[in-house]
């Protein structure tokens, strides 16, 4: 039987007259829970409030697709509390040790909220903590969900250039091996310097050759002609040799003044060199090209993190935009073409940018998802008297009335489960309004727009 002082020692309960204890021990139901037994299912009813009185026990859910374990000990107060909205326990409850617990019904809450006052007001306190807490958990769940997906798209994007980097050395290797061979078997012959003019002339027109590669057709076309020339001199095992020039849009009548120079077995050491410094070109170009890749990566996720930079400063607006385009690239280029806008003019906004960089990634792929990764993208900025005005639209099907309604309230999802916390335009219109901002939402089929209205720099200053 429990008495009031046990329930005193609840801190919920502590210092409240006896005769408010003893009325809420009369209206509820003591229960004794073995290891092991569960006392409250996820999905059941929420009829109970539930005060722990001894034991340990734990509260156990799904959600998002993830299992969170809640401990419970003795003196705290579970299940639905006065004025909540929960319809059906959302997580289901057991025993880890043998445990007794108080059970009040709710269908007696509203005596409860006339005899008991001040109880009431520290439950409603302590739904308003769990509330922030279940909030806190989610916003950081969102966060590290928004980031893996960030993480993995980058690690695509950088993984492309660098395995390209890494194959090209590995060719270049090869290429360094043969150009030395090559040049071994010239310098071993007695070449005039009319010879080494020419072969110097044509190597040096080959490597700085800057014309786009031809197509297939035409490519396939010239390594049959290159190949056809070459075995009217003898040369019939340079085929590869024939594919390689051909790819570079080399004709074949540039290749007979090399003959006409010099004997067969020279003009072919004379071919391997320049068909290999070719080669080194291109994949020099190649490194070249896959580095600066890297580093435009890196350069731009400094920038959307603002590493290293003040987190407060007047942010560029198209710049911040551009940013957060390029760090979504991976998700952008699988069938999504973007339209830009932008007014001329710098437009800057005195902000915690990487905070807008947040902005901006909810909003892109929100629009991505909508369009099913395939379709238009716009993105437009301009100047609208001591604001800037951000618009993003795409050509998918658009909001309905009835969802539209909710989109920017907490928990709020139409995505499956797993795939959203229902955070990302909650998260989006906190930090516009942080930014004494305000965001829109207009929506038909084939045209959403969300537009954000930011104060300028000059006008916050």
């Amino acid at each position: 039987m429990v008495d009031n002082s046990e329930l005193l020692r609840v801190p919920a309960f502590a210092d409240l007259p006896d005769d408010q204890i003893s009325w809420f021990i009369s209206q509820s139901k003591e229960l004794h829970v073995k290891a092991g037994d569960v006392y409250a299912r996820q999905g059941d009813p929420a009829d109970w409030m539930t005060v722990a009185l001894e034991g340990t026990l734990e509260a156990r859910g799904e959600f998002g697709g993830e299992t969170i374990v809640i401990p419970i000990k003795a003196g705290d107060v579970g299940g639905k509390l006065p004025f909540s909205r929960m319809k059906t326990f959302t997580v289901s409850a057991r025993a880890i040790t043998e445990s007794r617990l108080l059970q009040f019904p709710v269908a007696r809450f509203p005596d409860l909220v006339q005899k008991m006052p001040e109880l009431t007001q520290r439950l409603v306190g302590l739904m308003s903590d769990r509330i922030r807490e279940t909030t806190r958990i989610e916003q950081q769940r969102d966060r590290l969900v928004s980031l893996g997906k960030l993480s993995a798209g980058l690690a695509h994007e950088l993984n492309n250039p660098a395995s390209a980097a890494t194959r090209a050395t590995s060719q270049l290797r090869d290429a360094l091996k043969t150009i030395k061979e090559a040049s071994l078997e010239l310098g071993r012959r007695n070449l005039t310097p009319a010879q080494k003019a020419e072969i110097l002339k044509l190597e040096t027109a080959f490597t700085d050759h800057n014309e786009p590669p031809p197509d297939a057709l035409t490519a396939s076309d010239l390594e049959e002609q290159v190949d056809s020339l070459l075995r009217s001199h003898g040369q019939s095992d340079l085929w590869q040799l024939a594919a390689d020039l051909a790819k570079k849009n080399v004709k074949p009548e540039v290749l007979e003044s090399l003959f006409a120079a010099l004997d067969a077995g020279t003009a072919r050491a004379a071919l391997v060199r320049i068909a290999a410094s070719v080669e080194i070109a291109g994949l020099l170009n190649e490194i070249e090209s896959s580095t600066s890749r890297i580093s435009d990566l890196v350069r731009a996720i400094k920038e959307y993190t603002y590493m290293d930079q003040s987190p407060v400063q007047n942010v560029d607006i198209v710049k911040s935009l551009e940013t957060t385009l390029t760090i979504m690239n991976h998700k952008l280029k699988r069938g999504v073409s973007v339209q830009r806008d932008y007014q001329r003019i710098p437009l800057l906004v005195n902000s915690f940018g990487s905070e807008l960089n947040q902005v901006w990634t909810n909003i892109i792929d929100n629009a991505i998802d909508a369009m099913s990764g395939k379709g238009e993208l716009r993105v437009r900025t301009y100047r609208d008297d001591a604001r800037v005005v951000v618009e993003i639209a795409d050509n998918g099907p658009g909001i309905s009335p009835e969802i539209k309604a909710h989109i920017f309230e907490p928990f709020f999802t139409t995505k499956g489960v797993g795939e959203g916390t229902g955070l990302g335009l909650d998260t989006v219109q906190r930090i516009v309004r942080k930014h004494r901002g305000n965001i829109q939402v207009t929506s038909k089929p084939g045209d959403t727009r969300f537009q954000v209205w930011l104060p300028l720099a000059e006008a916050a200053t």
